[in-house]
């Protein structure tokens, strides 16, 4: 099935396939990045009129496979693909198309943010206390049953199996204090050099816990549109030097916001009867998070703003479209459990 991996782990590099298109951009783009060593025709005509399109982009299943795949191209690639396509000028001329109309369905999202007088910390605080999406934290917690949580962790997948990638891409972008504080966070992140507690392995275990194969990119094919909106989204604003406030505001709001809901997702998987061997992901997200708060947003935030006043609304940004899609997610998700369908795409697939 194509979208597997054929080799390797979380922590490994393994051979990762083409995922299945979606759409008529997708299946133009995934067959010229597979056949050819140039782009076609047929997909910059579709490329285009994507890019022009009306529908909501974020839950274009077109649009953003199409997206999470070119960004692949800068993560671990694919197999069969050559190297060469990462910095194609008309590919990338073609992902700024599809970015352009990502950014304006965040901007829609969000609304307008208004920037005060007031510290980055106060104001990221703020934004966040404003904050009224569903709590899907609280549903796992008291509700969620075995299957919901294999459909949950699939589409978080996508994610956490890169984890802290996506941001850690802002990092040369930095100096300063903002600089240290981010690698001081994302260290945290990748294990404090050991490969064993690095966060995208804790989360692999708990998808093999689940059931789940937990190969990276493995489970691409059963994740919907939400899943990659998220994370294109972080992958945007990582890959752009224009956009490293939003970098920050992103991991800020992210730091900001874990911690209460990982004590609540581990509370509803020990409700299911899994110990602390299945719940260590969570748990070390209660502790670390919780320490990184401070860092992140008086630090990192403070600092770069400090020295950058004009990016406090790009901050700001980053982080209310990290609570959107966060909120976008959500409401995908619940909004399939109650009325009984599944979330997913397909059929999962269990592990080997």
């Amino acid at each position: 099935m194509r979208g597997r991996i054929v080799s390797g782990s979380a922590g490994m590099i393994g051979t990762m396939h083409l995922p299945e298109s979606r759409g008529p951009l997708s299946e133009a783009l995934c067959r010229d990045l597979a056949t050819r060593t140039a782009l076609s025709s047929t997909t910059i005509e579709r490329a285009d009129r994507m890019a022009s399109g009306g529908a909501c982009a974020l839950t274009d299943e077109d649009l953003q496979i199409s997206l999470a795949v070119l960004y692949e191209l800068h993560y671990r690639g694919f197999d069969g693909v050559s190297e060469d396509w990462e910095w194609d000028p008309a590919l990338l001329r073609l992902r700024a198309g599809l970015e352009r109309r990502h950014l304006a369905a965040l901007r829609e999202l969000v609304g307008r943010l208004e920037v005060t007088d007031g510290s980055i910390d106060r104001q990221l605080t703020a934004l966040i206390a404003a904050d009224d999406g569903p709590s899907l934290s609280s549903f796992m917690a008291k509700q969620g049953t075995l299957e919901q949580w294999r459909e949950y962790l699939t589409l978080r997948s996508v994610y956490h199996l890169k984890e802290g990638d996506p941001h850690t891409f802002a990092i040369p972008r930095l100096s300063g204090r903002a600089k240290a504080a981010m690698v001081e966070i994302q260290a945290d992140e990748y294990g404090g050099g050991s490969a064993a507690r690095m966060h995208s392995e804790l989360f692999a275990g708990l998808m093999d816990s689940l059931g789940l194969d937990s190969r990276y990119g493995a489970l691409w094919d059963e994740s919907p549109a939400a899943a990659f909106a998220s994370v294109n989204t972080m992958s945007l604003f990582g890959l752009h030097r224009r956009w490293r406030g939003a970098a920050l505001g992103h991991l800020t709001a992210v730091e900001m916001t874990s911690s209460e809901p990982s004590r609540r997702y581990s509370a509803g998987l020990r409700r299911l009867g899994f110990d602390e061997r299945v719940t260590v992901f969570y748990d070390e997200h209660v502790e670390a998070d919780a320490v990184h708060e401070q860092i992140a947003s008086v630090d990192m935030c403070g600092s770069l703003v400090s020295g950058e006043p004009d990016l406090a609304a790009d901050v700001l940004f980053g982080a209310a479209c990290s609570l959107a899609m966060d909120g976008v997610a959500a409401v995908h998700l619940l909004g399939a459990w109650e009325t009984g369908r599944s979330a997913l795409r397909t059929e999962r697939t269990l592990a080997a």
